[in-house]
């Protein structure tokens, strides 16, 4: 898909030891049987492994990975010089 999916499935896998067959686009974290709790651990991560600052409110359980991916890839844009 793109090098921001990528690398997101590569942390949910390598870091939340989901399995990687699971994983796709159009999955929720509901679907993965992650909670809201999970969700803000994840956002932490991703603020830190992307460099970019997205807040609690980014991520719901019924949001899918690539709306994930999208929030991401906004954020680097908008703080791309």
């Amino acid at each position: 898909m793109s090098p921001v999916y990528d690398k997101l499935v590569d942390l949910l896998v390598d870091r939340f030891a989901v399995d990687r067959a699971t994983i796709g686009p159009d999955v929720t974290f509901e679907e993965l049987e992650m909670d809201s709790l999970f969700l803000v651990e994840l956002l932490l991560v991703i603020e830190s492994e992307f460099q970019v600052k997205v807040g609690e409110e980014a991520a719901a359980p019924t949001d899918t990975i690539a709306t994930v991916v999208k929030v991401i890839t906004d954020e680097i844009a908008a703080t791309a010089p």
